[in-house]
């Protein structure tokens, strides 16, 4: 049963991976008395929910938080466990609170009331932080895969031997589908299934990092809304340090995109087939927002500006695209927080108070609250 009382903080922000960390960083410099919701046990959750051998394609360089470098060579890149100890290293001077569910955002009492398992918190103002690896997205057509067949999105996906023997069909032709694809050649007969065309961007362009030429000449500061930024967001599919001349040298087969399933069969839309024993679908993640029960949506996408609705003091911190292509990465998602705290400070100034403890409930608190 919940106690009734109710909390109350100037800023609740949801969400306690990157982004919102990126925020808090700016609002404990101003002062404010705020909370981190995130509803992993763990910091760093989306990261460590990836395959062992991850590599960012973006350098250290660029690849730091507000006020805190990322350590190492800077022009080396960094694999997922050490993204997973930065942000953890970074965390541990923000009052986040894990275990932390929220359940519901809607207005209340001129701000917003946020409830969770056996609590509640107003606040003046809340960011919605959850970011864009929310709900594995996995087509319907796997349903229709034998038992006998491994199948799971990459969210699940962490090192070549957790897979049977034989071929191995990997959905999905990003990033992610040619990292994964290009490990299990080593140990597997693997095929690719690639849905549309991708332009292939080399890593390094004349020994200088990709990312580094394209800040240079300002291609990272082009917004959504410009000529450039909509040509980019057309061509989001980009391969950034992959291509398929490599993954064929390394022994994988390229498919078109994959239409049907049946049993252990799969169909690609050139009307050729496959038996696999597994499969991994590397088809993104989709946006879950329904938790946030305010009208600033339409047919399901956020309305605002830079992360700022038209709801005062509600606000969204990395959406892919949110203002630029850097919106939803690591080493530029601290430039939109920037932005967002200081939209915060404008409508309510920093005023001391003496602050409730931050200790996070615990698991068995939640539950006998």
């Amino acid at each position: 049963m919940a106690t009734g009382v109710t909390e109350h903080r100037d800023v609740v922000v949801v969400g306690g991976g990157q982004a919102g960390l990126a925020l808090g960083w700016h609002l404990a410099r101003q002062g404010r008395d705020f909370t981190i919701l995130d509803a992993a046990s763990q910091p760093a959750a989306a990261w460590r929910n990836r395959w062992e051998s991850l590599k960012l394609f973006t350098s250290v360089r660029y690849d730091s938080l507000p006020g805190r470098p990322f350590p190492g060579d800077p022009d080396s890149y960094p694999g997922r466990d050490e993204v997973v100890a930065y942000l953890t290293d970074y965390a541990r001077d923000l009052p986040v609170e894990r275990e932390s569910d929220v359940r519901t955002v809607h207005p209340a009492d001129g701000g917003y009331r946020v409830e969770l398992a056996g609590r509640t918190i107003d606040a003046e103002q809340v960011v919605i932080a959850t970011g864009p690896f929310q709900v594995p997205r996995v087509p319907d057509i796997a349903a229709e895969l034998h038992g006998s067949v491994e199948h799971f999105h990459s969210t699940d996906y962490r090192r070549p031997d957790a897979l049977p023997p034989g071929p191995v069909l990997v959905v999905g032709g990003g990033n992610t589908g040619f990292q994964i694809a290009a490990e299990l050649t080593a140990t597997h007969e693997v095929h690719l299934s690639i849905g549309s065309r991708q332009t292939p961007l080399p890593q390094r362009v004349l020994g200088r990092d990709l990312f580094r030429v394209l800040d240079r000449f300002g291609v990272m500061q082009k917004t959504a809304d410009s000529r450039i930024g909509r040509r980019l967001q057309a061509n989001e599919d980009t391969l950034i340090g992959s291509r398929p001349r490599t993954l064929r040298r390394l022994g994988a087969t390229l498919r078109p995109r994959t239409v049907a399933a049946d049993g252990t069969q799969v169909r690609f839309e050139d009307g050729t087939s496959m038996t696999v024993s597994s499969v991994i679908w590397a088809t993104g993640y989709r946006l879950d927002h329904s938790f946030v029960e305010v009208p600033v949506f339409d047919g399901g996408r956020v309305v605002h500006q830079r992360g700022v609705t038209a709801s005062p003091g509600l606000y969204f911190l990395g959406l892919p695209w949110m203002y630029t292509r850097g919106s939803a990465l690591l080493g530029w998602v601290g430039e939109d927080a920037e932005y967002i705290a200081g939209r915060i400070a404008e409508s309510a100034p920093a005023i001391p108070r003496a602050r409730q403890p931050r200790r996070a409930a615990t698991s068995t608190e939640k539950e006998t609250a």
